[in-house]
């Protein structure tokens, strides 16, 4: 999952940047946040589940183009799930269906900066 390298940030600021996420999306069913490479630093459940799908997830986005994805936004019947690369992190999330995605991608890119900047 490349991007640029971060420094790992104190596991309550992962937490609180999840908390920063499920407070802003009302939608949010669950997420994650992870090192970019792949290592959950925060998650709703299980953090070795969050840890191999998103890594897949993103792996599979990656291989469709000569670049790695920095967003994904997949959406289903029964929900969406979203996807971002930023600051050095990765933020998934899922929601219920009809999520707004430009909300739920600025919230996102908002929570991974205020982490980098926290892990400074």
């Amino acid at each position: 999952m490349p991007d640029a390298a971060a420094t790992a940030p104190a596991p309550a600021d992962a937490a609180a940047t999840l908390a920063f996420l499920t407070e802003m999306s009302p939608d949010l069913r669950g997420g994650a946040i992870l090192t970019a490479d792949g290592t959950v630093l925060a998650a709703s459940g299980e953090a070795a589940e969050w840890a191999e799908e998103a890594v897949n997830l993103l792996r599979v986005a990656d291989a469709a183009g000569d670049e790695p994805v920095e967003q994904l936004h997949v959406a289903t019947q029964a929900g969406e799930v979203f996807a971002l690369r930023a600051h050095g992190f990765v933020a998934v999330a899922v929601t219920e269906r009809f999520a707004l995605a430009s909300l739920t991608f600025f919230d996102m890119r908002s929570a991974l900066r205020e982490l980098a900047g926290a892990s400074a």
